[in-house]
């Protein structure tokens, strides 16, 4: 009983969250990086100039805080505002100590991603830019010589900005074919070298953030749809290059995962489970190849109507994914009673659960998360899994002497792993890895912010950018790496 002797125990990271190095060596503007900081109550926001005028402004991000812009604005950088994504944690220039510092924690596998405004600085550029190539170069040999597998994300928040200011993001069936020129030199570059990858990062996400999944100014349901398509196209022509140039390299879809509980016993609330679980995304057509009646249901009821190329459903079905990577942080608990949602205060987040506590940024702790959502998925897909995110975002102290004690994410962690073990151990779960969040703090996504806390290694780093970006090892960092040598938490006798 136990783990795989060769289960890929690691960690997980972001470019446009650790990157930094925003225009350095040639590397285009991406859509992270015309989003302010935030916080637990504000949210970020999007800057825009009026070239014309030189006028410039804010606006939301999207859904529930929508994004408005003027006539003939396009999302820009302007002077006085800071961009957490513009420095980071500064990556860029610190991977070589970060991956040792990796090595030494033990991990034997790193999500990575590539930040496509790196590589092909406006999107739809005919050739790609050599230094961003050379940058991930030096990133992939340092990982293999560590003896850390790379998993890598093609498409993760930060695709080029001129794909959306020029084309409206994936509304434009374009991009399908800048994607796969972008996937085709970088499997041709890490062919070898290179045998996890990712299309697009937690693509059901497009539900409630259109612009940060697929870079939608146009957020309607209609919309959404049509941009979801072409990225469905675009994973499958990735798969179908992949075949191509290297047999030996997997694929998976990455989407985002938590148990759904019903609220009471009342089959009114079951059902509402149900629709919950259909609205949240169609992990079907990249697993299976085809759209469920259920989707193609909603659609019909709502108007929607997806145009396609003839070729389209085909290429879905032919190009399906070898594997699937969630993310999962906790659970919700769903009810029909739209009096008991609206008294929350959050419709997208669901009843608070009685039952379990809530980390200080309000998302439930569900010790249990783990293994329902990974026999839910096996049991729909039978396609192998990873649990490439998931992790406790919290305050970390640095105290004087440089050490940081947070026995609030050891206990977190501890609870997600045996959770996870079980599914494996007890259930018979095909399961290739686990890459929790934030290995070492990262700016957060959704709220632009330093302080909530992932790592197991410190950045001394604030909200403002300010600090010395120095790492410092967490009490957490020496904890996870006995799980690694131990493969698993051991149950004592």
């Amino acid at each position: 009983m136990g783990l795989p002797a060769d289960f890929l125990w690691g960690g997980a990271l972001a470019a446009n969250q650790c990157e930094g190095a925003y225009l350095e060596d040639g590397k285009g503007l991406s859509i992270s990086d015309v989003m302010t900081k935030g916080s637990k109550t504000e949210p970020r926001q999007l800057t825009w100039l009026i070239p014309e005028t030189g006028k410039t402004g804010f606006t939301g991000t999207g859904f529930p805080f929508p994004l408005s812009l003027p006539n003939n604005a396009k999302l820009a950088v302007i002077d006085d505002v800071y961009y957490p994504s513009h420095n980071a944690i500064d990556f860029y220039h610190h991977y070589k100590s970060d991956i040792a510092l990796a090595k030494e924690l033990g991990l034997k596998c790193m999500r990575i991603s590539m930040n496509w405004a790196r590589i092909y600085p406006n999107g739809d550029d005919e050739k790609p830019n050599e230094k961003g190539l050379q940058f991930y170069d030096g990133v992939i040999d340092a990982l293999l010589e560590a003896g850390i597998e790379p998993l890598v994300t093609l498409s993760h928040y930060k695709m080029p900005l001129n794909l959306v200011n020029r084309y409206g993001g994936w509304l434009d069936y374009r991009l399908t074919d800048y994607f796969e020129r972008y996937v085709t030199t970088l499997f041709e570059r890490y062919k070898g070298k290179v045998r996890y990858w990712l299309t697009f990062n937690e693509i059901n996400a497009i539900y409630i953030s259109p612009y940060m999944t697929a870079g939608l100014l146009k957020q309607d349901e209609q919309s959404r749809a049509q941009a979801l398509h072409h990225q469905f196209v675009a994973s499958a022509r990735t798969v179908r290059a992949a075949r191509r140039i290297d047999p030996d390299m997997k694929i998976g879809q990455m989407i985002t995962r938590g148990p759904l509980y019903t609220l009471t016993a009342n089959p009114k609330d079951k059902l509402a489970l149900m629709e919950r679980r259909h609205e949240e995304g169609t992990p079907e057509v990249q697993v299976l190849g085809y759209y469920p009646n259920y989707k193609l249901k909603e659609y019909e009821r709502k108007g929607i109507r997806i145009e396609m190329l003839p070729e389209d459903m085909e290429v879905i079905k032919n190009n399906t994914v070898d594997f699937i990577g969630f993310s999962c942080y906790g659970s919700t608990v769903v009810t029909a009673d739209k009096e008991v949602l609206s008294n929350t205060g959050n419709m997208l987040m669901g009843v608070r659960n009685e039952y379990l506590q809530q980390s200080e940024w309000g998302w439930t702790i569900d010790p249990d998360c783990l293994r329902l959502t990974l026999n839910e998925l096996y049991d729909h897909y039978h396609k192998p899994l990873w649990v490439v995110e998931n992790g406790l975002g919290a305050f970390d102290k640095l105290e004087d002497d440089k050490t940081v004690h947070d026995p609030y994410r050891v206990e977190f962690l501890q609870a997600q792993i045996r959770s996870m073990q079980e599914a494996v151990e007890i259930d018979g779960v095909d399961l290739i890895g686990y890459t929790p969040w934030g290995w070492i703090d990262l700016v957060s996504a959704g709220s632009g912010e330093m302080k909530k806390r992932y790592g197991f290694v410190y950045v001394d780093c604030d909200d403002d950018g300010n600090g010395s970006l120095n790492r410092y090892r967490k009490d957490s960092f020496y904890w996870y790496k006995k799980v690694i040598e131990n493969n698993g938490i051991k149950e004592e006798k």
